[in-house]
């Protein structure tokens, strides 16, 4: 015979083990509900960096022209005019003069060798060039050819090369990326990519100064080299590089282009655009 003392104190066990168990899971559903808490011990506390923010181009732009006479002053230019000296070893120097309507789209540059003077014009409708016929010791006669569509952009893009690669690029159609940090003649510079229909820009931004120091160019197949160097200040206020040092993929000459004098803002006879 099982004593009763005996039974009575294993049902209650039993059920407290029953009761304890249903509010056990209730309790772990309860903690499951609750999103879970990581906790480190010091010892492996790890803190999140923060992520280094990409210079925005505009940002390098503008800080080139802050260093160069002031937001203010470049954004004020209409027009210009520019006198350069083109010299190499492998070719016949000569002079350039480049005027530059940019508000109407026009670029009237001349090439001046030996006397002799190569006119070339490009407008939104038209282009041509003007080749100078007979002795350069008589009144010059011109013959006129056209320019094709290929030749007519190519003037435009010099138009703005001769005063600033990226000046205005947005209207232009170029989409610029930052492109991160390089070193060229051992100076950090900054690289900035500039691309659009038919070319493509890559600038190079000294990292201290702020100044253009090369640009390189894709164009028609042809990859253009150019170093900046020795900024001057023109009488308008804006500085620009007076020397530039050209090499192409084509010829692999070497050209130097002194540019010898900046023109902000001229008054120009619009004679100049006209046949």
């Amino acid at each position: 015979m099982i004593r009763k003392s005996f039974v009575l104190p294993l049902l209650t066990l039993f059920a407290s083990a029953t009761d304890n168990g249903s509010i056990a899971a209730t309790h772990k559903n309860t903690i499951a509900e609750k999103p879970a808490v990581h906790r480190s011990s010091s010892a492996h506390t790890s803190v999140s960096l923060p992520t280094q923010v990409k210079p925005v181009p505009d940002s390098l732009f503008n800080k080139y022209y802050d260093a160069t006479g002031g937001q203010k002053l470049w954004k004020e230019i209409k027009t210009y005019t520019t006198h350069q000296k083109l010299s190499s070893s492998s070719s016949v120097n000569y002079d350039v003069v480049v005027n530059a309507d940019l508000a109407n789209q026009s670029v009237h540059k001349s090439r001046i060798a030996m006397k002799r003077e190569f006119i070339y014009v490009a407008k939104p409708n038209d282009g041509w060039l003007k080749i100078p016929l007979g002795s350069s010791d008589k009144a010059t006669k011109y013959q006129v050819n056209g320019l094709n569509a290929t030749e007519k952009s190519n003037l435009v893009s010099e138009m703005y090369n001769s005063l600033l690669p990226f000046y205005d690029y947005k209207s232009r159609g170029l989409i610029a990326s930052y492109a991160g940090t390089e070193t060229i003649n051992g100076k950090k510079v900054e690289h900035v990519e500039l691309q659009g229909k038919g070319a493509v820009y890559n600038l190079y931004f000294d990292g201290q100064t702020h100044l253009l120091a090369r640009v390189r160019e894709k164009s028609d197949g042809v990859e253009y080299i150019r170093t900046y160097s020795d900024y001057v200040k023109s009488k308008s206020g804006i500085s620009y590089a007076s020397k530039i040092v050209e090499t192409n993929s084509k010829d692999k000459k070497s050209t130097t282009i002194s540019v010898t004098d900046l023109v902000i803002n001229p008054v120009f006879d619009q004679a100049l655009f006209q046949k």
